[in-house]
Protein backbone atom coordinates (compact mmCIF):
# COMPACT_ATOMS: atom_id res chain seq x y z
CA UNK A 1 0.00 0.00 0.00
CA UNK A 2 3.11 2.62 0.85
CA UNK A 3 4.61 1.67 -2.28
CA UNK A 4 1.38 2.66 -4.40
CA UNK A 5 1.14 5.81 -2.45
CA UNK A 6 4.57 6.45 -3.45
CA UNK A 7 4.07 5.16 -7.32
CA UNK A 8 0.74 8.03 -7.02
CA UNK A 9 3.05 10.97 -5.96
CA UNK A 10 5.82 10.17 -7.69
CA UNK A 11 3.56 10.85 -10.72
CA UNK A 12 1.92 13.64 -9.48
CA UNK A 13 4.90 15.09 -9.37
CA UNK A 14 6.60 14.46 -12.45
CA UNK A 15 3.34 15.41 -14.22
CA UNK A 16 3.41 19.02 -12.33
CA UNK A 17 7.06 19.08 -13.30
CA UNK A 18 6.30 18.45 -17.22
CA UNK A 19 3.59 20.91 -17.44
CA UNK A 20 5.35 23.43 -15.57
CA UNK A 21 8.26 23.15 -17.78
CA UNK A 22 5.84 23.46 -20.85
CA UNK A 23 4.01 26.27 -19.49
CA UNK A 24 7.35 28.46 -18.89
CA UNK A 25 8.79 27.40 -22.35
CA UNK A 26 5.29 28.82 -23.48
CA UNK A 27 5.34 31.82 -21.41
CA UNK A 28 8.90 32.64 -22.43
CA UNK A 29 7.93 32.88 -26.15
CA UNK A 30 5.65 34.93 -25.07
CA UNK A 31 8.50 37.52 -23.48
CA UNK A 32 9.46 38.23 -26.61
CA UNK A 33 7.35 41.19 -27.66
CA UNK A 34 6.65 42.39 -31.06
CA UNK A 35 5.59 45.76 -30.46
CA UNK A 36 4.03 46.23 -34.14
CA UNK A 37 1.48 43.18 -33.45
CA UNK A 38 0.14 45.72 -30.83
CA UNK A 39 -3.20 47.18 -31.45
CA UNK A 40 -2.16 49.89 -29.28
CA UNK A 41 1.47 50.30 -31.10
CA UNK A 42 1.73 53.39 -33.29
CA UNK A 43 4.99 54.09 -35.69
CA UNK A 44 6.51 56.90 -35.38
CA UNK A 45 5.93 60.13 -37.05
CA UNK A 46 8.03 60.17 -40.95
CA UNK A 47 7.74 62.54 -43.93
CA UNK A 48 4.55 60.74 -45.38
CA UNK A 49 2.15 61.34 -42.31
CA UNK A 50 2.47 65.35 -43.09
CA UNK A 51 0.33 66.44 -45.79
CA UNK A 52 1.23 69.73 -47.03
CA UNK A 53 -1.28 72.85 -48.05
CA UNK A 54 0.23 75.42 -50.04
CA UNK A 55 -1.33 78.70 -50.51
CA UNK A 56 0.06 80.44 -54.03
CA UNK A 57 -1.40 82.05 -56.87
CA UNK A 58 -1.36 82.16 -60.65
CA UNK A 59 0.59 86.11 -59.99
CA UNK A 60 3.31 84.81 -57.77
CA UNK A 61 4.29 80.92 -58.53
CA UNK A 62 6.51 81.52 -61.66
CA UNK A 63 8.63 83.53 -59.30
CA UNK A 64 8.36 81.98 -55.96
CA UNK A 65 8.79 78.11 -57.44
CA UNK A 66 12.58 77.87 -56.70
CA UNK A 67 11.02 78.13 -52.79
CA UNK A 68 9.03 75.15 -52.97
CA UNK A 69 11.62 73.46 -55.09
CA UNK A 70 13.94 73.96 -52.62
CA UNK A 71 12.55 71.37 -50.18
CA UNK A 72 9.68 69.24 -51.47
CA UNK A 73 11.01 65.86 -52.37
CA UNK A 74 9.10 64.08 -55.04
CA UNK A 75 7.72 60.81 -53.98
CA UNK A 76 7.86 61.62 -50.53
CA UNK A 77 6.15 64.87 -49.24
CA UNK A 78 2.26 64.89 -49.75
CA UNK A 79 -0.07 67.69 -50.30
CA UNK A 80 -1.01 69.99 -53.15
CA UNK A 81 0.07 73.24 -53.76
CA UNK A 82 -3.39 75.41 -54.53
CA UNK A 83 -3.76 78.17 -57.10
CA UNK A 84 -6.99 79.88 -58.40
CA UNK A 85 -6.08 79.24 -61.96
CA UNK A 86 -3.34 78.23 -63.92
CA UNK A 87 -1.23 80.00 -67.09
CA UNK A 88 0.49 78.54 -70.46
CA UNK A 89 4.30 78.84 -69.03
CA UNK A 90 3.11 76.66 -65.59
CA UNK A 91 3.28 73.90 -68.40
CA UNK A 92 4.60 71.27 -68.71
CA UNK A 93 4.46 71.19 -64.83
CA UNK A 94 7.32 70.49 -63.21
CA UNK A 95 7.88 67.00 -61.76
CA UNK A 96 10.05 68.86 -58.94
CA UNK A 97 6.93 70.79 -57.70
CA UNK A 98 4.23 69.51 -55.59
CA UNK A 99 1.09 68.47 -57.95
CA UNK A 100 -1.50 71.69 -57.92
CA UNK A 101 -5.33 72.23 -57.57
CA UNK A 102 -7.52 74.88 -58.15
CA UNK A 103 -9.33 76.21 -55.54
CA UNK A 104 -12.94 75.70 -55.19
CA UNK A 105 -15.04 78.55 -55.76
CA UNK A 106 -15.70 80.06 -52.77
CA UNK A 107 -18.58 82.54 -54.21
CA UNK A 108 -21.44 81.58 -51.67
CA UNK A 109 -19.06 83.54 -49.07
CA UNK A 110 -18.80 86.72 -50.48
CA UNK A 111 -21.14 88.60 -48.28
CA UNK A 112 -19.21 87.67 -45.72
CA UNK A 113 -15.97 88.41 -47.21
CA UNK A 114 -14.71 91.57 -45.98
CA UNK A 115 -11.12 90.83 -45.29
CA UNK A 116 -8.88 93.10 -45.79
CA UNK A 117 -6.86 90.42 -47.73
CA UNK A 118 -9.32 89.32 -49.88
CA UNK A 119 -8.12 85.80 -50.94
CA UNK A 120 -8.50 85.06 -46.88
CA UNK A 121 -11.66 82.90 -47.64
CA UNK A 122 -10.02 80.30 -50.12
CA UNK A 123 -7.27 80.07 -47.90
CA UNK A 124 -9.49 79.10 -44.79
CA UNK A 125 -11.53 76.68 -47.07
CA UNK A 126 -8.22 74.99 -48.68
CA UNK A 127 -7.90 73.35 -45.16
CA UNK A 128 -11.57 71.58 -46.28
CA UNK A 129 -10.45 71.02 -49.44
CA UNK A 130 -6.85 69.22 -48.60
CA UNK A 131 -8.95 67.52 -45.89
CA UNK A 132 -11.07 65.44 -48.42
CA UNK A 133 -8.53 64.93 -50.92
CA UNK A 134 -5.39 63.58 -48.80
CA UNK A 135 -6.15 61.97 -45.55
CA UNK A 136 -5.58 58.35 -45.65
CA UNK A 137 -2.46 57.88 -43.42
CA UNK A 138 -2.23 61.51 -42.68
CA UNK A 139 -1.47 62.78 -38.64
CA UNK A 140 -0.77 66.47 -39.55
CA UNK A 141 -2.16 69.15 -41.87
CA UNK A 142 0.97 72.04 -42.66
CA UNK A 143 0.26 75.20 -43.79
CA UNK A 144 2.13 77.33 -45.62
CA UNK A 145 2.26 80.16 -48.33
CA UNK A 146 4.35 79.77 -52.17
CA UNK A 147 7.73 81.61 -50.92
CA UNK A 148 7.92 79.53 -47.31
CA UNK A 149 11.19 77.47 -46.98
CA UNK A 150 10.24 74.18 -44.64
CA UNK A 151 12.73 71.67 -43.06
CA UNK A 152 11.33 68.58 -43.62
CA UNK A 153 13.40 66.29 -41.19
CA UNK A 154 13.67 68.72 -38.54
CA UNK A 155 9.46 68.92 -38.75
CA UNK A 156 8.99 65.81 -38.41
CA UNK A 157 11.27 65.29 -35.14
CA UNK A 158 9.23 67.75 -33.65
CA UNK A 159 5.91 66.50 -34.61
CA UNK A 160 7.15 63.00 -33.34
CA UNK A 161 7.02 64.81 -29.91
CA UNK A 162 3.14 65.03 -29.99
CA UNK A 163 0.13 62.62 -30.07
CA UNK A 164 -1.33 63.11 -33.08
CA UNK A 165 -4.40 61.72 -32.57
CA UNK A 166 -5.41 65.20 -29.87
CA UNK A 167 -6.12 68.39 -30.58
CA UNK A 168 -2.94 70.20 -31.80
CA UNK A 169 -2.47 73.72 -33.59
CA UNK A 170 1.34 74.29 -33.62
CA UNK A 171 3.11 77.49 -35.05
CA UNK A 172 4.92 80.71 -34.06
CA UNK A 173 4.27 84.07 -33.42
CA UNK A 174 5.79 87.01 -35.91
CA UNK A 175 8.87 88.62 -34.88
CA UNK A 176 7.48 92.01 -34.97
CA UNK A 177 5.15 93.25 -32.22
CA UNK A 178 3.11 95.66 -34.13
CA UNK A 179 1.72 92.20 -36.35
CA UNK A 180 1.00 90.42 -33.39
CA UNK A 181 -1.48 93.16 -32.14
CA UNK A 182 -2.67 93.45 -35.63
CA UNK A 183 -3.61 90.04 -35.57
CA UNK A 184 -3.35 87.80 -32.52
CA UNK A 185 -0.57 86.98 -30.08
CA UNK A 186 -2.32 84.07 -29.75
CA UNK A 187 -1.86 83.16 -33.81
CA UNK A 188 0.78 80.82 -35.62
CA UNK A 189 1.37 83.24 -38.72
CA UNK A 190 0.54 81.18 -42.11
CA UNK A 191 3.66 82.55 -43.62
CA UNK A 192 5.80 80.90 -41.43
CA UNK A 193 3.36 78.02 -40.92
CA UNK A 194 0.94 76.28 -38.70
CA UNK A 195 0.22 72.35 -38.39
CA UNK A 196 -3.07 71.32 -37.52
CA UNK A 197 -3.43 67.80 -35.83
CA UNK A 198 -5.78 65.88 -37.79
CA UNK A 199 -8.63 65.34 -35.26
CA UNK A 200 -8.39 68.97 -35.35
CA UNK A 201 -8.34 69.58 -38.66
CA UNK A 202 -11.61 67.14 -38.51
CA UNK A 203 -13.47 69.22 -36.20
CA UNK A 204 -12.88 72.41 -38.12
CA UNK A 205 -13.72 70.93 -41.50
CA UNK A 206 -17.13 69.98 -39.50
CA UNK A 207 -17.43 73.23 -38.56
CA UNK A 208 -15.58 75.51 -41.54
CA UNK A 209 -18.74 76.84 -42.72
CA UNK A 210 -20.11 78.81 -39.51
CA UNK A 211 -17.04 80.41 -38.41
CA UNK A 212 -15.68 81.33 -41.85
CA UNK A 213 -19.50 83.29 -41.83
CA UNK A 214 -18.51 83.98 -37.49
CA UNK A 215 -15.27 86.32 -38.59
CA UNK A 216 -15.92 88.10 -41.53
CA UNK A 217 -13.34 91.05 -41.10
CA UNK A 218 -10.60 89.81 -39.61
CA UNK A 219 -7.44 90.91 -42.03
CA UNK A 220 -6.61 87.37 -43.13
CA UNK A 221 -6.92 83.93 -43.16
CA UNK A 222 -4.79 82.76 -40.51
CA UNK A 223 -6.10 84.81 -38.32
CA UNK A 224 -9.46 83.37 -38.94
CA UNK A 225 -8.15 79.87 -38.54
CA UNK A 226 -6.56 80.70 -34.84
CA UNK A 227 -10.38 82.17 -34.15
CA UNK A 228 -11.80 79.19 -35.25
CA UNK A 229 -9.19 76.86 -33.19
CA UNK A 230 -9.93 78.97 -30.14
CA UNK A 231 -13.75 77.73 -30.86
CA UNK A 232 -12.92 74.31 -30.73
CA UNK A 233 -11.09 75.26 -27.00
CA UNK A 234 -7.72 74.66 -28.78
CA UNK A 235 -4.65 77.39 -27.86
CA UNK A 236 -1.46 77.45 -30.44
CA UNK A 237 1.25 75.58 -29.33
CA UNK A 238 4.34 77.41 -29.48
CA UNK A 239 7.38 76.28 -31.56
CA UNK A 240 10.17 78.93 -32.06
CA UNK A 241 11.79 77.09 -35.04
CA UNK A 242 9.16 78.96 -37.33
CA UNK A 243 9.76 82.08 -39.44
CA UNK A 244 7.70 84.95 -40.46
CA UNK A 245 10.89 86.81 -40.92
CA UNK A 246 8.65 90.24 -40.31
CA UNK A 247 11.93 92.10 -40.92
CA UNK A 248 13.39 93.96 -43.31
CA UNK A 249 17.06 94.41 -44.47
CA UNK A 250 20.36 91.95 -43.48
CA UNK A 251 18.86 89.44 -41.26
CA UNK A 252 22.36 88.19 -40.68
CA UNK A 253 22.25 88.63 -36.93
CA UNK A 254 18.83 87.17 -36.61
CA UNK A 255 20.33 83.49 -38.30
CA UNK A 256 23.74 83.84 -36.45
CA UNK A 257 21.78 83.85 -32.90
CA UNK A 258 18.56 81.60 -33.65
CA UNK A 259 16.47 80.36 -30.54
CA UNK A 260 17.23 76.94 -29.12
CA UNK A 261 15.16 75.64 -31.31
CA UNK A 262 15.54 73.38 -33.85
CA UNK A 263 14.96 75.47 -37.63
CA UNK A 264 11.55 74.55 -39.01
CA UNK A 265 10.78 77.96 -41.68
CA UNK A 266 11.72 80.38 -43.09
CA UNK A 267 9.62 83.04 -44.58
CA UNK A 268 9.46 86.60 -46.69
CA UNK A 269 12.82 85.80 -48.27
CA UNK A 270 11.99 88.35 -51.04
CA UNK A 271 11.56 91.00 -48.11
CA UNK A 272 15.22 90.72 -47.02
CA UNK A 273 18.18 90.85 -48.78
CA UNK A 274 20.04 87.70 -49.81
CA UNK A 275 21.06 85.59 -46.44
CA UNK A 276 24.73 84.98 -47.54
CA UNK A 277 26.77 88.05 -48.78
CA UNK A 278 27.67 88.75 -52.44
CA UNK A 279 25.00 86.57 -53.74
CA UNK A 280 21.54 86.88 -55.01
CA UNK A 281 18.20 85.14 -53.51
CA UNK A 282 18.57 82.15 -55.14
CA UNK A 283 22.02 80.97 -54.69
CA UNK A 284 21.81 81.83 -51.44
CA UNK A 285 18.86 80.03 -50.61
CA UNK A 286 21.13 76.98 -52.41
CA UNK A 287 24.18 77.46 -49.89
CA UNK A 288 21.77 76.92 -46.66
CA UNK A 289 19.94 73.98 -48.15
CA UNK A 290 23.23 72.37 -48.87
CA UNK A 291 24.19 72.74 -45.34
CA UNK A 292 20.55 71.68 -44.47
CA UNK A 293 20.85 68.26 -46.45
CA UNK A 294 24.25 67.64 -44.49
CA UNK A 295 22.53 67.93 -41.38
CA UNK A 296 19.38 69.83 -40.67
CA UNK A 297 19.08 69.31 -37.05
CA UNK A 298 22.21 71.90 -36.36
CA UNK A 299 20.92 74.07 -39.19
CA UNK A 300 21.30 77.29 -37.31
CA UNK A 301 22.34 75.95 -33.85
CA UNK A 302 24.61 78.17 -31.91
CA UNK A 303 27.21 77.04 -30.24
CA UNK A 304 30.06 78.91 -28.07
CA UNK A 305 33.12 78.45 -27.05
CA UNK A 306 36.23 80.58 -25.96
CA UNK A 307 40.26 80.86 -26.46
CA UNK A 308 42.36 81.76 -24.12
CA UNK A 309 45.22 81.57 -26.51
CA UNK A 310 43.69 84.27 -28.33
CA UNK A 311 41.55 85.73 -25.58
CA UNK A 312 38.54 85.71 -27.68
CA UNK A 313 34.84 84.18 -27.92
CA UNK A 314 33.72 82.03 -30.82
CA UNK A 315 29.81 81.67 -31.83
CA UNK A 316 28.83 79.26 -34.53
CA UNK A 317 25.53 79.31 -36.15
CA UNK A 318 26.26 75.79 -38.05
CA UNK A 319 25.65 76.03 -41.28
CA UNK A 320 25.46 79.56 -41.62
CA UNK A 321 28.14 81.85 -39.63
CA UNK A 322 31.24 82.39 -37.41
CA UNK A 323 31.65 85.37 -35.30
CA UNK A 324 34.94 85.76 -33.38
CA UNK A 325 34.84 88.18 -30.42
CA UNK A 326 37.78 90.05 -28.80
CA UNK A 327 37.57 89.11 -25.37
CA UNK A 328 35.54 87.16 -23.39
CA UNK A 329 31.48 87.36 -23.97
CA UNK A 330 28.83 85.24 -22.17
CA UNK A 331 26.20 82.87 -23.92
CA UNK A 332 23.59 85.24 -21.91
CA UNK A 333 24.98 88.09 -24.52
CA UNK A 334 25.80 86.18 -27.76
CA UNK A 335 21.88 84.57 -27.20
CA UNK A 336 20.78 88.44 -28.44
CA UNK A 337 20.47 88.79 -32.22
CA UNK A 338 22.97 91.31 -33.08
CA UNK A 339 20.66 94.20 -34.90
CA UNK A 340 21.24 94.41 -38.51
CA UNK A 341 18.47 94.28 -39.72
CA UNK A 342 15.08 96.79 -39.93
CA UNK A 343 11.74 96.53 -38.11
CA UNK A 344 8.71 95.17 -40.40
CA UNK A 345 7.10 98.74 -39.63
CA UNK A 346 9.77 101.02 -38.62
CA UNK A 347 6.54 103.50 -36.70
CA UNK A 348 6.41 100.46 -33.84
CA UNK A 349 7.49 100.83 -30.43
CA UNK A 350 9.42 98.23 -29.55
CA UNK A 351 9.86 96.96 -32.58
CA UNK A 352 10.55 93.19 -31.92
CA UNK A 353 9.49 90.08 -29.58
CA UNK A 354 13.04 89.72 -28.67
CA UNK A 355 16.32 91.52 -26.98
CA UNK A 356 18.96 92.79 -29.66
CA UNK A 357 22.17 93.93 -29.69
CA UNK A 358 22.94 97.27 -31.22
CA UNK A 359 26.33 97.54 -33.37
CA UNK A 360 28.96 99.37 -31.83
CA UNK A 361 30.71 102.19 -32.97
CA UNK A 362 34.15 100.77 -32.53
CA UNK A 363 34.97 98.13 -34.36
CA UNK A 364 37.07 96.29 -31.87
CA UNK A 365 33.32 95.34 -30.23
CA UNK A 366 32.05 93.99 -33.24
CA UNK A 367 32.42 90.04 -34.36
CA UNK A 368 34.92 89.34 -37.12
CA UNK A 369 32.23 87.48 -40.03
CA UNK A 370 33.24 83.99 -41.39
CA UNK A 371 29.60 82.64 -43.58
CA UNK A 372 29.43 79.07 -44.44
CA UNK A 373 31.26 78.44 -47.66
CA UNK A 374 31.37 74.09 -47.97
CA UNK A 375 30.70 70.94 -46.33
CA UNK A 376 32.46 67.76 -46.14
CA UNK A 377 31.73 64.31 -44.66
CA UNK A 378 34.77 62.73 -43.15
CA UNK A 379 33.33 59.09 -43.02
CA UNK A 380 36.60 57.63 -41.45
CA UNK A 381 36.60 59.86 -38.53
CA UNK A 382 32.38 59.88 -37.94
CA UNK A 383 32.23 63.70 -38.70
CA UNK A 384 31.27 66.86 -40.82
CA UNK A 385 33.63 69.30 -41.70
CA UNK A 386 31.76 72.78 -42.38
CA UNK A 387 34.22 75.54 -43.33
CA UNK A 388 33.20 79.67 -42.95
CA UNK A 389 35.48 82.08 -44.44
CA UNK A 390 36.10 85.81 -43.60
CA UNK A 391 33.50 88.60 -44.75
CA UNK A 392 33.85 91.44 -42.24
CA UNK A 393 30.61 92.98 -43.05
CA UNK A 394 29.54 94.24 -39.49
CA UNK A 395 32.93 96.58 -38.92
CA UNK A 396 33.26 99.75 -40.03
CA UNK A 397 37.16 99.74 -39.88
CA UNK A 398 40.23 97.87 -38.53
CA UNK A 399 40.99 97.59 -34.53
CA UNK A 400 43.92 99.00 -33.80
CA UNK A 401 43.84 99.39 -30.29
CA UNK A 402 47.13 98.54 -28.97
CA UNK A 403 45.70 95.62 -26.65
CA UNK A 404 44.24 94.29 -29.72
CA UNK A 405 45.06 90.34 -29.65
CA UNK A 406 44.00 89.90 -32.86
CA UNK A 407 46.58 90.84 -34.81
CA UNK A 408 47.40 87.41 -36.71
CA UNK A 409 45.59 87.06 -40.06
CA UNK A 410 42.51 84.53 -40.31
CA UNK A 411 40.56 83.88 -43.02
CA UNK A 412 38.69 80.62 -42.21
CA UNK A 413 37.26 78.20 -39.64
CA UNK A 414 36.92 74.39 -39.75
CA UNK A 415 33.85 73.14 -37.78
CA UNK A 416 33.74 69.53 -36.64
CA UNK A 417 30.96 68.06 -36.12
CA UNK A 418 29.24 64.56 -34.92
CA UNK A 419 28.41 62.61 -37.91
CA UNK A 420 24.63 61.89 -36.09
CA UNK A 421 21.45 63.97 -35.93
CA UNK A 422 21.51 66.55 -32.81
CA UNK A 423 18.69 65.41 -30.80
CA UNK A 424 19.00 67.63 -28.01
CA UNK A 425 18.08 71.06 -29.83
CA UNK A 426 15.64 72.76 -27.62
CA UNK A 427 17.20 71.39 -24.42
CA UNK A 428 21.24 72.09 -24.15
CA UNK A 429 23.58 73.65 -26.53
CA UNK A 430 26.74 71.70 -27.62
CA UNK A 431 29.74 72.81 -26.56
CA UNK A 432 32.55 73.01 -28.50
CA UNK A 433 36.75 73.22 -28.13
CA UNK A 434 39.09 75.52 -29.97
CA UNK A 435 41.41 72.28 -31.15
CA UNK A 436 43.53 74.18 -33.38
CA UNK A 437 44.77 78.20 -32.74
CA UNK A 438 45.11 80.24 -35.50
CA UNK A 439 47.52 78.80 -37.62
CA UNK A 440 48.03 78.89 -41.37
CA UNK A 441 45.11 81.36 -41.26
CA UNK A 442 42.62 79.24 -39.83
CA UNK A 443 41.29 77.75 -36.97
CA UNK A 444 39.59 74.37 -36.52
CA UNK A 445 36.72 74.13 -33.70
CA UNK A 446 35.36 70.97 -32.92
CA UNK A 447 31.73 70.01 -31.46
CA UNK A 448 30.82 68.17 -28.66
CA UNK A 449 28.26 67.13 -26.07
CA UNK A 450 28.72 69.28 -22.71
CA UNK A 451 29.68 67.90 -19.85
CA UNK A 452 27.20 67.10 -17.15
CA UNK A 453 28.45 70.61 -14.92
CA UNK A 454 29.93 72.28 -17.74
CA UNK A 455 29.54 76.38 -17.20
CA UNK A 456 30.29 78.76 -20.11
CA UNK A 457 33.86 80.69 -19.84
Amino acid sequence: MLFKLLAISCFILSAIHIFSTNLWCRSSRLLIYDASRDSNYISPTNATHIAFGIASSSRTWRNRRYYIESWWRPNLTRGFLFLEKTRGDFFPWSPSSPPFRLFEDTSRYNEYNKHKAKQAIRMVHMIAEIFRAKNEGVRWYAFMDDDTVIFVDNLVDVLAKYDHRKYFYIGANSESISSNMFNSFEMGFGGGGFVLSYPLVEALVKNLDVCIKRYPSLYGSDHVVQSCVADLGVSLTLEKGFHQIDLHHDISGFLSSHPQSPLLSLHHLDAVDPIYPSTDRYHSLNQLMKAASADSSRLLQQTICYSKQQNSTFSISWGYSAHVYEGVHPPSTLQRPLETFWPWSRAARPPYMFNTRILSQDPCQNPRVFFFDSVEEVTDGDYVVTCYNQTDVHRSGACSKSENRFLHPMYQIRVLTPLRRYNEAGNRRECCDIVLEAGMNASEVKLRPCMKHEFFA
